[in-house]
């Protein structure tokens, strides 16, 4: 053996990347080509390859080897393809090989991840339809009951809480009970419901609730392939930014029950007439039936689908019983809730319209809500109507004023109309309003409209204004309830210095020498124009604007002597306002039409209401004073039929075209109109004739509903008597006026006293802010007492010319300082003022009325 290091031998398998020598032996090269063995041997292939004889092809090189032995893999490879495609005959051709198979999948998987992905990117969460966010406002009395629903879809989303839990899982039963612990989408119940779909056994989405919900409030209903590969991208998405609560929460407020009620506080309204957070596990069970099928499940509406939704109704109690969520004995008792077959109408026919159009009004002009906001929809709106009062206002019009009419054989009936409105003195709360027989009929509300003159209501404005300001006539003397006037119709007024002006008093009746509240009880013209002019009229309006009339009232402004005739166009609201405003003592508290207001559970800040002391509680009390000799022996004694002492007045437009009442007691004002409007053209039409009376006038049909409605609006509350504090001398008679044909005018600073005239009677005319007690002068004289004290008590001095004392709230003592009498404690609960000799009307005994 040489010493020389002997050349490795190679591992099988390896093969030389150096090329062969020619001479190499055959068993050598079979040792390094892995290929060969693969090769069939044949003799043709050896001969091919340079043959087996030991001495080869003398002209071969390493070259031209390696080339050969490239070539002849190649040409093996394609035979055994060809020998494989030649074994794939007939039908073994179609069966895919394992490479295909594995190729197949791979891309596939491919496909989908990618196309998951993709579709994950760039499908995101949209805005959500108009239609989903669209929500009713819903109005409701002071009491929860709905008034009306407005808006083009009836729905009024609700919180989670505000569901019942019986609700919550009747609708997972119903729909999707494993909502809480599956994802937000399941395939498997795609395909089923796809399937069960196409064989025919009916249409099944196979959605779960979050599913639903994107549809709801994302996309549209439509059957889509686009629609339904969004939907599963948005419930992915979903579910990883909102709780299962949000989502249910939103389910429940988008879903449609049928009989137009979207969302489940809306149906059950629609149905049961009562609250989501209301409703029981057999209710809620069928609202959650409808799901499925709303328009053939309503039980009243197609009562032949009866079997198949009480088969429904079975499935989703059952349903919560094996889901713990009912008890077995409880469901063993239901009996199925038939639905209502009709509930109240939330339309906007009879008086619902008119309230609706008024507050959503009242809520604009004091910036609560704006006009976009409330048409956007979703509030929840309390207003402080009564329905009891409500509805005795409506019956109280119809009993006597619409059932008196006969449109078809009188013209003039059909041009009647009635407004009203009342207010809760104290509060300043509108209670109940009257603006037409229907809205869709008759669109304009007449408790709001201001065209109509109110003709002598308004007079009551002109004597408290002139107690208010120490107003004194032309010839110096005091203006009191029983200051003394010419009441002579078309007598010129003194003291003006615009044009003549001689007011006509009704039927052009010639009263003479009469007191003031003589003059307010026959309503006499000549007197009050005679009274504006001594107070001023400038201040005639700004009483008549701080108790509570609108400063934008149509004719108020400029009017002169004429302003006491009430030529001013005002509103029914307003002039119940001002009339509560007296009735408040002569505190002001700006009406209000809104309780509560809340949006999506959330409540919406109310503005702040303060009450101020419009005029002295003298003007307005010792004004109370005369009002009520109105009822008892005036125009109104119509109005006695309320059974409580009342204070009122009358008044007419000019021509007739309008009659008023504006009375109260010490616990309701209300305000009643009749106008006559042309239902063609609107123009304002004379009411002679209406009725087939000759003449409609305060005291016929509009001081008959104020008394009707007053006594069933107040039923079953106490009878309050007026507790009143007159102007100082107020009791005292004066003497006859004198022959004014001249003479200074006071008009300018009417206030002032007259040369020679005592003005003592000054003292003691404070304004008060509020009802604390204190020292007063006066004494009552045929009904017109001094009440110098409220319910605190104190001491109630007499007159310096002395009379009768006055009466005292709660205990105190009545002294008259210059007589003998004494008063004792008096009880206002039981009675009002007591008559006395002369001066005044007469005033109403509490226990009289009862």
């Amino acid at each position: 053996m040489s010493d020389e290091p002997q050349p490795k031998k190679p591992r099988p398998g390896w093969a030389s990347h150096k090329p062969q020598a020619a001479d190499t032996p055959d068993d050598a090269r079979d040792d390094t080509r892995t290929d060969e063995a693969a090769l069939p041997r044949s003799d043709e292939s050896d001969a091919e390859s340079g043959g087996k004889d030991g001495t080869g092809p003398a002209t071969a090189t390493a070259g031209g080897s390696g080339t050969a032995g490239a070539s002849a893999r190649k040409a093996a490879r394609d035979e055994r393809r060809a020998a494989l495609r030649a074994r794939r005959t007939g039908w073994r051709r179609l069966v895919p090989t394992w490479r295909m198979v594995c190729g197949t999948f791979l891309v596939t998987a491919l496909l989908v991840v990618g196309g998951f992905l993709l579709g994950y990117a760039l499908v995101q969460i949209p805005a959500a339809n108009a239609l989903a966010t669209q929500q009713a406002n819903v109005y409701l009395y002071a009491d929860g009951s709905v008034i009306a629903r407005d808006g083009e879809v009836n729905r009024e989303n609700v919180t989670l809480s505000q569901i019942s839990k019986d609700a919550q899982h009747a609708i997972l039963a119903a729909e999707d009970r494993d909502f809480y612990t599956e994802s937000a989408v399941d395939p498997q119940a795609m395909i089923r419901g796809a399937w069960n779909t196409v064989t025919g056994k009916g249409k099944q989405s196979g959605s779960t609730i979050t599913q639903q919900y994107v549809k709801n409030y994302y996309l549209r209903q439509e059957q889509t392939v686009t629609r339904k590969v969004k939907e599963f991208f948005i419930a992915i998405k979903l579910d990883r930014n909102q709780s299962k609560d949000e989502i249910l929460e939103g389910y429940l407020n988008t879903s449609f029950f049928g009989r137009g009620a979207y969302g489940i506080q809306a149906a059950a309204h629609a149905y049961y007439d009562m609250d989501a957070s209301e409703l029981d596990a057999g209710r809620a069970a069928y609202l959650a039936a409808l799901v499925n099928a709303p328009s053939q499940y309503d039980v009243v509406a197609h009562p032949e689908n009866r079997a198949f939704v009480e088969n429904r109704w079975n499935y989703v109690l059952d349903g919560m019983v094996d889901e713990g969520w009912l008890d077995p004995a409880e469901r063993a008792r239901l009996t199925f809730p038939v639905p209502k077959r009709t509930t109240h109408s939330t339309g906007m026919s009879g008086q619902r319209g008119y309230i609706v159009n008024i507050v959503k009004q009242h809520l604009t002009a004091n910036k609560i809500v704006d006009e976009a906001a409330l048409d956007a929809g979703g509030y929840r709106i309390t207003t402080t109507l009564e329905k009891d009062k409500q509805d005795a206002f409506v019956e109280s019009v119809n009993d006597n004023l619409m059932d008196r009419l006969d449109k078809e054989n009188r013209k003039v009936d059909t041009y009647v109309r009635a407004g009203g409105a009342s207010i809760e003195p104290k509060t300043g709360k509108v209670v109940a309003m009257y603006n037409g027989i229907d809205y869709v009929k008759q669109y304009t509300p007449n408790a709001t409209r201001r065209d109509f003159q109110v003709g002598s209501s308004f007079k009551p404005f002109v004597f408290a204004a002139a107690v208010e300001n120490g107003s004194r006539t032309q010839d110096g003397r005091r203006i009191t309830p029983n200051t003394r006037y010419n009441g002579d119709s078309e007598r010129p007024v003194q003291g003006w210095a615009g044009p003549r002006y001689a007011p006509e008093n009704e039927d052009h009746e010639d009263y003479g020498d009469i007191t003031v509240s003589e003059a307010t009880d026959k309503s006499v013209n000549a007197v009050y124009a005679q009274m504006a002019v001594d107070v001023g009229p400038d201040k005639v309006r700004k009483t008549a604007v701080d108790l509570g009339l609108s400063p934008d009232t149509p004719d108020l402004d400029g009017a002169g002597p004429s302003i006491a005739l009430g030529v001013a166009n005002a509103s029914v609201l307003d002039m119940a306002q001002a009339y509560a405003s007296l009735a408040n003592h002569g505190k002001h508290t700006p009406y209000t039409l809104v309780e509560k207001i809340t949006q999506n559970g959330r409540d919406i800040a109310l503005p702040e209401r303060r009450t101020r002391q419009a005029v002295s509680r003298e003007a307005a009390d010792t004004t109370t004073s005369v009002l009520k000799g109105v009822v008892e022996k005036g125009t109104a004694t119509a109005a006695q039929t309320s059974g409580r002492p009342a204070a009122g007045k009358t008044g007419t437009a000019e021509e007739d075209t309008a009659a008023w009442f504006a009375g109260y007691t010490p616990d309701l004002a209300t305000v009643v109109a009749v106008m006559g409007q042309d239902p063609v053209t609107a123009g304002h039409k004379s009411l002679y004739g209406a009725m087939g009376l000759p003449r409609v006038n305060g005291g016929g049909a509009p001081a008959e509903i104020w008394g009707q409605y007053t006594r069933d609006a107040l039923a079953g509350e106490p009878v309050s008597s007026f507790s009143l504090r007159l102007q100082p001398g107020a009791h005292e008679s004066q003497p006859p006026a004198p022959d004014s044909s001249g003479g200074p005018s006071s008009s300018d600073d009417p206030s002032a006293p007259a040369t020679g005239d005592p003005d003592d009677e000054d003292t003691g005319s404070s304004t008060p802010d509020d009802d604390s007690s204190g020292s007063d002068t006066g004494s009552g004289d045929d009904g017109a007492e001094s009440e110098g004290q409220d319910s605190s008590g104190g001491t109630s001095t007499g007159s310096p010319s002395g009379g009768q004392s006055g009466d005292t709230g709660d205990g105190g003592t009545g002294t008259g300082t210059g007589g003998d009498d004494t008063g004792g404690a008096t009880d206002d609960s039981n009675r009002d003022e007591l008559p006395g000799p002369g001066g005044l009307s007469g005033a109403l005994d509490g226990r009289r009325w009862d």
